[in-house]
């Protein structure tokens, strides 16, 4: 086979896409049959959306019009200036990318990839030769460690909550909201659905954290939840994105935090970067593009971090994004360009 992708969430799927849209002979191997519900935000950014509509994907979901920080005492929210987001739930996401690779000829195979053995011109893929694999097998990629490519992981640790409550959007935005101790971002994702995921660094619950949270909890009082799923450590480090003719994508190439929401926008991109660099043969060129597609997300993400771990800064974040609301309107506007 031309690529071998282990993994079959939304970024594999996607990299399988546009291999077949280059004529690569492309195999998918998953080893969970069918949509595979996961904890994530579940918030596209505008630039996904149109990234998925030029791979023939239109999932269902809700408008989201911007993004609004809360903290309880200040409220300040922007509009996207390059068309809409949408909140869609994972299931419904995953599901759209499977119907379009299986249309488009893509085969999947329902097993794990136990071995890769990298050689000068192939690579060995539990035996099966293919040109090149590419590893999108998640936050915490098997394959990452079986070619040397894990960094330890660092001391502080966050990691996330989600679950659905089945009331009705109050508003076309994405909400988050700030709490000394963590963030809740609500994300309407269908006419009677509202997802809320919970970022800390605690060990709690999602009851507790909720209740960390006045305004939401009282929003919420009485609803009907959905299973809480959890996902972490979120930071997830890779020494390398390239090793021999093994690419890493989305979670699987190393993650920073979720609190920026361009998680599916940059595997989406990262997707496009390796097979440009598979079909022109030059598998070393993805490790450029890489660092060059995660720069802004990086830079974005590790500030809003850094200032969010300092208690005094952090409780100034809202209230300086509302007095400030044009360095508000321009951080999102970054987060919503095409990466």
């Amino acid at each position: 086979m031309d690529l071998c992708v282990a993994g079959g969430g939304p970024v594999g799927l996607a990299t399988a896409l546009y291999a077949a849209r280059e004529g690569l002979e492309v195999v998918v191997r998953e080893p969970r049959p069918g949509p595979v519900d996961k904890a994530c935000g579940e918030g596209l950014m505008p630039g996904a959306v149109a990234d998925l509509a030029a791979l023939g994907v239109d999932p269902e979901g809700h408008r989201i019009a911007g993004i609004a920080y809360v903290d309880g005492r200040h409220r300040v929210e922007t509009a996207f200036r390059r068309g809409d987001g949408r909140g869609v739930r994972r299931t419904v996401l995953h599901a759209a990318l499977l119907d379009a690779a299986v249309a488009a000829g893509v085969k999947i195979e329902e097993r794990p990839v136990e071995r890769v053995d990298n050689r000068h011109d192939h690579v060995l893929v539990d035996g099966d030769p293919a040109a090149y694999l590419v590893a999108a097998d998640g936050l915490h990629s098997r394959i990452r460690r079986m070619v040397g490519a894990e960094r330890p992981q660092l001391r502080h640790r966050r990691h996330g909550l989600r679950a659905h409550a089945e009331v009705a959007p109050w508003t076309p935005y994405v909400e988050v909201h700030w709490a000394a101790a963590s963030e809740a971002y609500v994300t309407p994702v269908g006419p009677g659905l509202v997802g809320l995921a919970m970022l800390t660094d605690r060990s709690a619950t999602f009851p507790d954290l909720l209740a960390e949270h006045t305004e939401l909890a009282e929003r919420f009082a009485g609803a009907t939840w959905s299973k809480v799923r959890g996902a972490g450590p979120l930071r997830q480090r890779a020494s390398r994105r390239v090793v021999g003719r093994t690419l890493l994508v989305g979670d699987a190439a190393g993650y920073v935090d979720a609190i920026t929401g361009e998680g599916i926008a940059l595997g989406l991109a990262q997707a496009r970067a390796a097979v440009a660099a598979v079909v022109a043969g030059s598998p070393d060129d993805y490790e450029a593009a890489y660092r060059r597609l995660g720069r802004r997300h990086e830079l974005l993400t590790h500030a809003l971090l850094a200032s969010s771990r300092v208690q005094m800064v952090r409780r100034r974040i809202v209230p300086a994004a509302s007095r400030l609301p044009w360095a508000f309107d321009a951080a999102v506007d970054q987060l919503a360009r095409p990466v």
